[in-house]
């Protein structure tokens, strides 16, 4: 239990230095804070002693973040980011996660005074906030999905008002709501630093990884070179890919209670082993002090992750 608490305090640390560099990197909003100090009255000093430490830490981070910039993992993980949506760049997000793994490896010593305990929670944190930039990355992905088929009807009323497909994708980014605004936000900004619109449309290709925004692009391209309607092209597409979401969200549903089943299996031998080692703990030490034992558990918890593995496959359907 003590190993948890430091664990949480460890994650939290790192998610208060997180949104620290995320607010600071916002300078809109803090331009709007700065004129909301006006108002403020007696805490306006208070007020500004506190943006002032934000943009300290932030600079700080920035410093610390320099020399990493020309390794190509750092450059890689810049895509990574962007892909999930966070606003930081890769070598800046390894200065977080070293704070992190820092400060959870202090935590775990005070809490334990157990050395032994330290590397595995330095090398759990920095896992642990990879896994959580991948979900992120797939959410936002999804979430582009399904906003796409709404985003190509717009286009093609914006193409039929007469509006030209740069245009249209200005009405896109203004209109509607994040994440896929922000993505022909980008779009636009590139195309209007001198970028062509070819390789805008590829960048954000790359950075979204979606197969049906594959199939827009492809399609926008193509109609860029030899003509033709675009406006009835991507009413065509955005059917598709609508009633391509119909059917996963069917087929997510049909298969939700294998997927039940699949997290079931998975956690409930854990929870009989804890409740079995709370009320019969000579029995459960057998798994620890003998070998057959030993043996018996680690067989259990590799068919387990199998077993696992094999239901997602099955209830995992491509359409």
């Amino acid at each position: 239990m003590l190993v948890l608490v430091a664990l949480l305090c460890a994650v939290f640390t790192f998610l208060f230095v997180l949104f620290t560099a995320l607010f600071v990197r916002q300078k809109q909003s803090l331009d709007i804070l700065h004129r909301l100090r006006r108002h403020l009255g007696e805490d306006s000093e208070r007020f500004k002693k506190t943006t002032d430490f934000l943009h300290r830490v932030y600079k700080f981070i920035k410093r610390a973040a320099k020399p990493l910039e020309r390794f190509n993992f750092a450059k890689s993980l810049d895509f990574k980011l962007r892909q999930a949506g966070i606003p930081l760049f890769g070598s800046e997000f390894i200065i977080l996660v070293l704070i992190a793994a820092a400060l959870g490896s202090v935590a775990i010593y005070v809490i334990t005074l157990n050395v032994a305990i330290i590397p595995i929670v330095a090398a759990m944190i920095p896992a642990g906030l990879w896994i959580y930039v991948t979900i992120r990355v797939g959410r936002r992905r999804q979430a582009f999905t399904e906003q796409l088929g709404d985003c190509l009807t717009t286009v093609a009323n914006a193409l039929r008002a007469g509006y030209s497909f740069q245009q249209a994708m200005d009405v896109v980014s203004r209109e509607m709501e994040p994440p896929i605004s922000t993505e022909f936000e980008r779009v636009s900004t590139d195309i209007a630093m001198g970028v062509t619109m070819e390789a805008a449309l590829e960048q954000m290709n790359k950075r979204v990884g979606s197969s049906d925004f594959d199939l827009v692009v492809t399609a926008v391209l193509i109609q860029r070179e030899v003509g033709g309607n675009l406006a009835q092209v991507l009413d065509t597409i955005s059917d598709t890919i609508n009633e391509r979401i119909r059917m996963k969200r069917e087929i997510h549903t049909l298969t939700a209670q294998g997927r039940f089943s699949a997290w079931t299996l998975m956690l409930l031998p854990f929870f009989v082993a804890g409740f079995c080692l709370v009320f019969n703990r000579e029995q459960m030490e057998l798994f620890i002090s003998e070998e057959a034992g030993r043996f018996a558990l680690a067989f259990a918890i590799i068919m387990e992750i199998f077993g696992f593995i094999v239901i997602q496959k099955i209830v995992d359907i491509e359409v």
